[in-house]
């Protein structure tokens, strides 16, 4: 697959939560390539220091558990101030684990609300007055197919994905007339390490294929084709919308 490049991504600082595996690594690996300053947040120190040491001086871990928001704000004061205002901001970080209804307590319902939504809405919340100073930015958001989809054993996390499709349009008509971009990519059956490792078997391959448009699994650099494009100025007129990448899978 190649690589578009776009200039008005170099120099920019980004921040990706969740960057240090899956989709999120290579995200990071595909702003660090339009030469962007890139931040990323993650709990996993290992993976993710190894991908510190793999892509160079242009990339920063920080480690951050994003349900802690002092933590969260602590976080991005220091980005801002080793680099200014953020310029676009990756709402990538969630937790697929698979839940059976009767099995969910209050206390779960809270952490992974937490994990897969709450931490969208604060970290917008601290980028949002660096972007208006800079005259603009753009606000990524991931969600999922599987609400859509009404994939099983899923029913907090796909309240958490549909709720992040309502959250970037509330916020792409609070912050358009400071034109601050907001924007959802929805990426479909994704072929992770994690998702290969634990719920990807041949059989659930075969079925994801046949429920696909397109006969090919979709990986995560075809996501990141679509967040690069939606972070630069090419899609300066673009807000407020979902951005399907998923080979038309139903």
């Amino acid at each position: 697959m190649s690589n578009a490049v776009y200039p008005s991504l170099a120099n920019k600082t980004v921040v990706i939560t969740g960057g240090g595996s899956g989709i999120g690594e290579v995200m990071v690996e595909g702003f660090a390539r339009q030469k962007s300053r890139v931040f990323f947040l993650d709990v996993a120190e290992a993976e993710s220091k190894a991908l510190v040491a793999k892509l160079g001086a242009n990339v920063q871990f920080l480690k951050c558990d994003l349900t802690n928001l002092d933590s969260l704000r602590a976080n991005f004061a220091t980005i801002e101030k080793q680099a200014g205002p953020v310029s676009v901001l990756v709402n990538n970080a969630a937790n697929d684990d698979r839940h059976k209804l009767e099995d969910v307590t209050p206390e779960y319902w809270e952490q992974r609300i937490a994990v897969n939504l709450r931490h969208q809405f604060f970290a917008t919340q601290c980028v949002v007055p660096g972007m208006k100073k800079a005259g603009g930015g753009s606000i990524v958001n991931l969600g999922s197919v599987s609400w859509h989809s009404a994939i099983p054993d899923l029913s907090v996390y796909e309240t958490s994905k549909a709720g992040i499709e309502g959250l970037t349009r509330a916020l792409a008509r609070e912050l358009g007339e400071a034109n601050i971009r907001v924007n959802c990519v929805v990426p479909g059956a994704i072929r992770t390490a994690r998702q290969m490792k634990l719920w990807h078997t041949p059989e659930e391959e075969a079925k994801i294929l046949a429920q696909q448009c397109l006969k090919a699994r979709v990986d995560p650099v075809h996501v990141t084709a679509m967040v690069l494009f939606l972070a630069s100025d090419d899609a300066a007129m673009c807000t407020a919308h979902n951005y399907w990448v998923d080979a038309g899978y139903r």
